[in-house]
């Protein structure tokens, strides 16, 4: 936990606030919420307006305001606007499915009592407006995400556990800023101290308490002294079962939500599930897709996908291609072995980036490694050549793994294809990156490349590897744009 200390202190004292200014600041995140409603209801509003007059429909105005009007509604009733839906990344998912239960509630209308368009006309007037809406909800999470980097809008969070605990809860705030939390203090259970640096503003006793409300004049005081807005409790043997029952009663009688954290990591919401049996609380976590529809749809759009891209882009190829045999003696392409899923081998191609040879040099620069981890990367290594470089840069050279995509070896959106000695390297846990097939572009390209540890690149390429989705793919390969045309860590 001593990794935690310098970030995760740094993080709370940085947003330590005078009291005075704690309960703005603590309010100041709902105005993404109201943003968020407020952009439906003109995107959706002024799309449906538009369509219904283009069809000519009757009344154009009167049913453009009913449609925004049960939009709205339904987003409120399906909480979408909370604020933890926002801590998501506005997925896509939700929007269509709210999307497809209000088509259904227009033909419902319609043919029970005649009110609303005809199904044609909805179906006409909702598709621009379920892309005005997506497009606005993004916009609005992405300006989220700005604010929260300057250390606004952000929801101040008091910590109750062990300090082993309290460090793991702390670090992994610290760690990242696309959530809304910001850790202001712990009440610790037990004697050990926090690691990280976090304020320990009570110690709870690790056995049953004298009372039953010693627990929550100890947290109550806690939490009013640092403006906390909320309670997080890393359940454990001595947090759990009526104690914690008895600490929710008493914050939630204060008006201060309290979560539990259950302990599981990098586990996305779509995959859990909340069940009860005798009382318990279950949580029952979803395997990651590995067969059935989704795996179905996935592979559609890597076939269709790369078929589009090789073809619309083969103008580029025979560009590209041209340069690089004009910059340096040797061949166009590069075949390398790489690993897939499940541990097999298969040629992929890119771009000729060297020189002729560069692989017998590797064993020489071995010892200039800037990188941590198995993989081989500096950033100014003499084998690239000056074309290379800038097609490195902009990830140009791996245009013709579309091929190996087309082959089935790769997908356009996974972890990154390791090489077999990177691979004979791994331990147990860094395998688990060969579960999938390797991508052509993954989180490991969007959120840094080169410049990322291996630590950090295996708990991205985990990530995906434990909570791929078809929408969330489509937000990888969008966000690749910007990535490229970047080009950081890209050497």
């Amino acid at each position: 936990m001593q990794q935690f200390t310098g970030a995760a202190s740094g993080r709370a004292a940085s947003r330590a606030q005078p009291r005075a200014t704690r309960r703005r600041g603590s309010t100041a995140g709902w105005w993404y919420v109201q943003a968020a409603i407020c952009a439906d209801s003109v995107a959706v509003a002024l799309t449906a307006t538009a369509v219904f007059v283009a069809i000519g429909e009757a009344r154009p105005v009167r049913q453009a305001l009913v449609i925004t009007a049960l939009w709205v509604l339904m987003g409120v009733v399906r909480r979408r606007y909370t604020p933890w839906s926002w801590d998501e990344g506005a997925p896509v998912g939700p929007v269509v499915r709210d999307w497809l239960v209000l088509l259904g509630v227009l033909a419902a209308l319609h043919a029970a009592s005649g009110l609303g368009s005809a199904p044609p006309a909805a179906l006409a007037v909702l598709c621009p407006s379920l892309v005005a809406t997506v497009a606005c909800r993004k916009a609005i999470h992405f300006r989220l995400l700005a604010v929260r980097r300057r250390a606004r809008a952000l929801r101040r969070v008091l910590v109750i556990g062990e300090a082993t605990a309290v460090d793991a809860v702390v670090g992994r705030l610290a760690e990242r800023t696309d959530h809304g939390y910001v850790t202001v203090g712990a009440c610790v259970v037990g004697e050990g101290d926090p690691q990280s640096g976090v304020r320990v503003c009570a110690r709870l006793r690790a056995d049953e308490p004298a009372g039953p409300g010693e627990d929550a004049v100890s947290v109550g005081e806690s939490a009013e002294a640092l403006g906390a807005d909320m309670i997080f409790v890393a359940a454990d043997r001595h947090m759990s079962g009526d104690r914690l029952r008895r600490l929710s009663w008493a914050m939630h009688d204060q008006g201060r939500p309290l979560m539990v954290l259950p302990g599981v990591v990098e586990v996305a919401r779509h995959r859990i599930r909340l069940g009860s049996a005798a009382g318990l609380t279950l949580l029952h976590i979803a395997p990651p897709s590995r067969s059935g529809l989704p795996t179905l749809v996935k592979a559609v759009t890597d076939q269709v996908g790369a078929l589009v891209l090789l073809v619309a882009l083969a103008p580029l190829f025979v560009v590209l291609a041209l340069a690089v045999r004009l910059n340096s003696p040797g061949p166009v392409l590069y075949r390398q072995t790489r690993v897939g899923r499940d541990n097999r081998h298969f040629p992929m191609w890119k771009f000729r980036t060297m020189v002729v040879d560069a692989d017998r040099m590797k064993t020489e620069l071995a010892p200039a490694n800037e990188h941590d981890g198995p993989m081989f990367k500096l950033r100014q290594d003499p084998r690239v050549t000056s074309v290379g470089r800038f097609l490195r840069r902009h990830s140009l050279d791996e245009l013709p793994q579309l091929v190996n995509v087309l082959l089935g070896h790769m997908s356009l959106v996974g972890p990154r294809p390791p090489l077999p000695e990177e691979v004979a390297r791994y331990d147990r846990v860094e395998m688990r990156r060969l579960s999938v097939k390797p991508g052509l572009t993954g989180l490991w390209q969007v959120s840094g490349r080169s410049d990322l540890s291996w630590h950090e690149t295996v708990s991205l390429d985990l990530r995906y590897v434990d909570n791929w989705s078809w929408t969330w793919d489509m937000a990888v390969m969008a966000r690749t744009v910007r990535a490229v045309l970047d080009g950081r860590g890209a050497y």
